[in-house]
């Protein structure tokens, strides 16, 4: 039977540069450590929601212009309107916390209560509006710079990858640096909202707020169009980005400290709440202002500078502050797309990698290609914010509905059981108005945005999903041809038989032949000749050091060195006997530097990919280390 041994205590892994740059290793044992409570859960979660304050209000009114600045008086009730879908979206996700407190969220609703299928649509939702979210949010965040300093416009999609660069950083450093990085913005922004809003209200019941001062040009068709449902419904779902990054606090309990759903759930709440206040006050008072939508000045720079009468010192605080919570805003993403494809990668829909967790127990490789993925969507549209929005809050708003309804599937199943739970009758119904709802946003937002580019989205989902099965198929089918199931008796020993291939005698060919020796006492020496001279030379040396194992050499009159050593191994191995086993053992020296391994042929990494595919051989490499002059 297998010994088992205790654990022997290990110490941190030296890594200097990398310490200074991400902080010191941490251990597994570390986790519990690492979680973070309520205040810093609003910085890390909560910032996507109430960063999109900074723009919901824009692109309503973006809507509306097609119709004249009268139609902006439609502006707060369709807020109104998005702010009550908020409430019962909300509650439902408070549900959701405090049944699935494992976190997942949308994804393992829908697992646990749908199935696979509708699961993965609601991971490809959420993947791909959290890519959607670092691109919009960090581009929203260049255009509010661009728009207290003009002369960075032309720059704004470098800017914006640059800062996308600065966000995976911060978090490759662990949850917690991150959280308390992002913590002094994040309340920072919220401290100069509520002081912009309270001055604000303040004049305006005075009659003292006037109008926006020289504001951009409105940009409208020739002809005006004409106020319908079509284009209320149209500036509704553009205002429905106010609720992206609601769920990413239920994606994310884990993070949080114990009691876990009670701090997440809490979280949630604020945020929400918070999130209404400032989106409502932001939305009023911008119309009455007469604030223009337009990507040179944005509706927060006009209705600051209109509210503190210039651009002093109080409108670049609140300048700034919104370009860093925009930026925050994608830490969200940066929390929630990790765990989420970690939860897929598990359940084996996406690669096994993105599991593993990095020296500071972040999940690193899913945020290295968030940040990846977000920096090319920002290059691809050149950081519009305008033409960003409508591929976002689609998939968002499909993980929604999707969460809904298998909670409400979920109370239907046990109002049915022998000890129904308390209020599940209400419970269900409040997450089936919320699925309806939510359900016919998606389809609003589909419909309105089609033209727009929604429908590049449309196509992606599926594709995504897709992918996912495939990365399934792939797994499965591994997993079977490596069972042991009906594999019958453990292999026994057979013949060996090894080839080893050289292209001088040196010290690594010694090496090498020791080690070759070592598995079998049938061993041949292999040399592909390139030149006669130098052929005769090696078999001299050879039969000088060789110790009497077989050389064959191979002419090779095109010069070619692979092919002809491809070609003798393939004749060995298809005259191998039954329980034979071929194994090419390759000499490789290995230089003090790893730049200069490219001065040298790389003849076993060759080999092995050229015999990677092929049955009964065995390709290794016996490496000599070099030592210092």
């Amino acid at each position: 039977m297998p010994e088992t041994h205790p654990a022997p205590s290990f110490q941190p892994p030296r890594r200097p540069w990398r310490t200074r740059l991400f902080g010191r290793p941490l251990a597994t044992a570390d986790a519990p450590h690492q979680t973070i409570g309520k205040g810093l859960g609003l910085a890390v979660f909560a910032s996507d929601a109430l960063s999109s304050t900074a723009y919901a209000t824009q692109e309503i009114l973006l809507v509306l212009a097609v119709a004249g600045t009268a139609a902006f008086s439609y502006a707060f009730p369709i807020s109104g309107a998005i702010v009550v879908l908020l409430l019962i979206v909300t509650i439902s996700y408070e549900q959701t916390i405090h049944a699935y407190p494992d976190g997942g969220g949308a994804y393992i609703v829908a697992r646990e209560n749908l199935g696979q299928l509708a699961a993965q649509v609601a991971g490809a939702a959420l993947l791909s509006d959290y890519i959607l979210t670092v691109s919009v949010s960090v581009s929203s965040g260049a255009a509010q710079l661009a728009s207290a300093f003009p002369a960075l416009y032309e720059y704004r999609v470098l800017l914006a990858v640059s800062l996308v660069a600065f966000v995976m950083f911060i978090n490759l450093r662990g949850v917690k640096e991150s959280g308390r990085v992002f913590a002094v913005p994040t309340y920072c922004f919220l401290a100069m909202m509520f002081v912009t809003l309270g001055v604000g209200f303040w004049r305006y019941a005075l009659g003292g707020l006037g109008q926006v001062v020289d504001p951009p040009p409105l940009e409208t068709p020739h002809e005006l169009a004409s106020i319908s449902v079509f284009l209320i419904l149209h500036a509704f779902s553009n205002g429905t980005t106010a609720l992206t990054g609601v769920e990413a606090i239920s994606n994310g309990i884990t993070a949080f400290k114990e009691p876990r759903s009670h701090n997440a759930g809490v979280t949630l709440a604020w945020m929400s709440a918070i999130l209404a206040i400032l989106f409502l006050g932001i939305t009023f008072l911008a119309v009455h202002v007469g604030a223009i939508p337009s990507e040179g000045e944005t509706v927060i720079s006009q209705f600051a500078r209109t509210a503190f009468d210039g651009r002093g010192l109080a409108y670049l605080a609140v300048m700034a502050t919104t370009t860093l919570i925009l930026v925050m805003a994608a830490n969200t993403a940066f929390s929630g797309f990790p765990r989420l494809s970690a939860i897929q990668a598990a359940d084996g829909f996406l690669p096994r990698q993105l599991t593993y967790r990095g020296s500071r127990l972040v999940f690193s490789r899913g945020i290295v290609v968030l940040a990846i993925a977000s920096a090319l969507l920002i290059v691809a549209f050149q950081a519009s914010v305008t033409r960003l929005i409508p591929l976002y809050a689609i998939g968002v708003f499909l993980s929604f509905t999707l969460s809904q309804a298998g909670m409400t599937r979920r109370w239907s199943h046990m109002g049915r059981s022998l000890d129904p739970p308390r209020g599940w009758r209400w419970k269900m119904a409040l997450n089936g108005l919320g699925a309806v709802l939510t359900g016919l946003v998606t389809m609003v937002f589909a419909v309105t945005k089609f033209q727009e580019g929604a429908w590049v989205v449309l196509l992606v989902l599926p594709a995504f999903v897709l992918v996912f099965l495939a990365i399934r198929t792939h797994y499965r089918e591994t997993a079977e041809q490596l069972s042991l199931q009906h594999y019958g008796a453990p292999p026994q020993s057979g013949r060996h038989r090894v080839i080893l291939p050289i292209s001088n005698v040196h010290r690594g060919t010694m090496e090498a032949l020791r080690y070759a020796r070592a598995l079998s006492h049938d061993v041949t020496a292999v040399h592909v000749s390139l030149d006669s001279s130098e052929s005769e030379r090696l078999r001299a040396k050879w039969d000088l050091w060789g110790d009497g194992v077989r050389l064959v050499v191979l002419d090779s009159p095109y010069r070619l060195l692979l092919e002809p050593l491809l070609d003798y191994i393939t004749s060995i191995a298809d005259e191998r006997q039954p329980n034979e086993t071929l194994t090419i053992v390759v000499p490789q020296f290995v230089p003090r530097r790893s730049w200069q391994n490219v001065l040298h042929a790389q003849t076993a990494l060759f080999l092995r990919l050229a015999l990677l595919f092929r049955r009964g051989i065995v390709v290794t490499s016996v490496p000599y280390q070099l030592a210092e002059p």
